[in-house]
């Protein structure tokens, strides 16, 4: 069964930096993209960046939020990161990861892509 455990999450002021963690189990990173996503208040959900390696031995990344935030990946812990910077009160948000098994590349922030999602965790950046 695979699952998805977000941490990491909290409350933050403005300029300071979290790193959220994707714990995965049931698969193995040998094949997989994991991707975050955020939700705020009143809005739609939106992709953030994505990291995966195809069954081949490519690895592929895409990041929409170019700078600030930085995917990562250890595979000996099953785990992926997000390194948030110089955060701002508009990244306030509820943050997902998402699973696909087995990765068709490229990375892509299409919802409908991902069969497996994590619980959420929140990000609450003070001004």
């Amino acid at each position: 069964e695979v699952q998805l455990v977000e941490s990491g999450g909290g409350l933050v002021q403005a300029g300071g930096s979290l790193r959220l963690s994707c714990k995965a189990s049931g698969f193995t990173f040998d094949d997989y993209a994991i991707s975050w996503f955020r939700q705020a208040p009143g809005k739609a959900r939106e992709g953030l960046s994505c990291i995966g390696r195809s069954d081949d031995g490519d690895t592929y990344s895409e990041d929409s939020v170019k700078g600030r935030f930085t995917i990562f990946a250890d595979a000996a812990k099953n785990t992926v990161f997000l390194e948030m910077k110089n955060l701002e009160p508009e990244d306030t948000a509820v943050y997902y990861c998402a699973a696909e098994v087995p990765f068709v590349p490229p990375c892509t922030f299409v919802e409908t892509t991902y069969d497996f999602w994590g619980q959420g965790a929140q990000v609450t950046v003070s001004s």
